[in-house]
């Protein structure tokens, strides 16, 4: 029998209290993170977790070989099924399943394609741009010049004449959409007609709505004009934590694949491309209804929110488009006194998690199958608790004990 050390249990312990409480006592509002079905999480805790292989097209005495490893058989496999999944769901014609998360992808993307001082324009954080693309981090590391994509509308959106001229102006060798705060698509087909005109790429960093993207509904950037689609896999959409990267130019996928590994990286968790996989094939089966009830229950919460006296961003717009709403915060600080930061820690311990910088995000629980019509509910749940200073931690858990399972797997 095998005598455990103390703190062997003690991590037992704290991986199952982490479990319970995540998995099964409280509703999660965060927009970065989602529920993993029971069948990726098997192949997470599978075989493949210990395996490790460098799939690289390489000469070793003298000897060409197309891998460093043998016993790969499935795992070639395996990720030739995701690759192909990734590229149906995404409309592109060559995509990898490599990447270990989507600030990964945006690398793998971008590192091969644009030299050492290449222009960039992104939306800057202070508009709810991500950032890892302000200019000390990854345009730092390889000498990039990056500037402010006009945004500021509602919710940070891109202001697309100011934008327009913007690219006439600058000839950038890349623009780069994506966000952090992202409510709204954008102009996709617009901006790409006019940066490659320059002779430049458009990039769309996916992350935050690659679950709605991946059910049809927010939008379409591949076909509608964009390079590349990158970004992580574990917020709207409901993966493993890790990243991916689709494309329809085939000139392009030629010059990134063969720069991943031994570059960018060189194992890719093979149990976490094999639980990205099934992810991939389950949205090929529910992610449509998935995406529908996701921006339903978003513009429902914020109507019910506003309604509540809760200061909402881009009211007059419906809210959001996506999985995402956000508290004006300003206002909101003036009505009530605290801060978002404040808001989360009064929540948390009643059972409702929300993120520090003011955003509420509704994947994950319409993941367990709340429904928009119950948004009403939730709503007069985080008045309750965040602002009344009620205790609900009775009610919550006794709702969240109604959804045992997920909902869409």
């Amino acid at each position: 029998m095998v005598t455990r050390s103390p703190d062997e249990r003690a991590l037992a312990r704290w991986v199952r209290a982490h479990n319970r409480w995540r998995g099964r006592e409280v509703f999660n509002l965060l927009p970065s993170e989602n529920a993993v079905s029971p069948t990726a999480k098997r192949y997470l805790a599978s075989d493949l977790a210990g395996r490790y292989t460098l799939p690289i097209s390489t000469t070793f005495h003298g000897e060409a070989i197309d891998n460093s490893y043998a016993g790969t058989r499935y795992t070639d496999r395996i990720e030739e099924l995701g690759n192909r999944a990734a590229a149906r769901l995404f409309h592109g014609r060559f995509a990898t399943v490599r990447p270990l998360s989507g600030h990964i992808a945006a690398l793998s993307a971008m590192a091969p394609l644009l030299p050492s001082g290449s222009k960039i324009l992104a939306i800057p954080p202070e508009q709810g741009g991500y950032d890892g693309y302000a200019p000390g981090f990854i345009p730092a590391l390889f000498q990039w010049e990056v500037k402010p994509l006009p945004a500021g509308g509602p919710g940070g959106s891109v202001r697309l004449e100011p934008a327009l001229q913007m690219i006439r102006q600058e000839r950038p060798d890349a623009v780069l959409l994506g966000q952090s705060f992202f409510l709204f698509p954008y102009p996709v087909r617009e901006i790409a007609e006019e940066v490659h005109r320059s002779g430049g790429l458009l990039f769309y960093d996916a992350s935050h709505v690659l679950g709605l993207i991946a059910g049809g509904l927010f939008q379409d950037p591949i076909r509608e004009g964009a390079d590349l689609l990158f970004g992580s896999t574990h917020k709207s959409f409901f993966g493993p934590q890790g990243g991916l990267l689709v494309t329809d130019r085939e000139e392009l996928f030629q010059r990134i694949d063969p720069a991943l590994v031994w570059r960018i990286f060189d194992n890719a968790h093979w149990n976490r491309i094999a639980a990205l996989t099934q992810t991939l094939l389950e949205f090929e089966r529910v992610g449509a209804e998935y995406a529908r009830t996701v921006v339903e229950s978003s513009q429902r919460l914020g109507h019910e929110l506003s309604d509540l006296g809760w200061p909402m961003v881009a009211e007059a717009q419906g809210f959001s488009r996506s999985h995402q709403i956000h508290l004006d915060l300003s206002r909101f600080r003036e009505r009530f006194g605290c801060g978002p930061g404040e808001l989360a820690r009064r929540l948390e311990p009643q059972g409702l998690i929300l993120d520090l910088v003011g955003r509420l995000g509704t994947a994950e629980i319409s993941r367990l199958g709340v429904l928009p019509d119950e948004m009403g509910r939730l709503a007069r749940l985080l008045k309750s608790g965040g602002i009344d200073r009620r205790d609900i931690r009775a009610e919550v858990r006794q709702w969240r004990s109604e959804y045992p399972t997920l909902r869409f797997e």
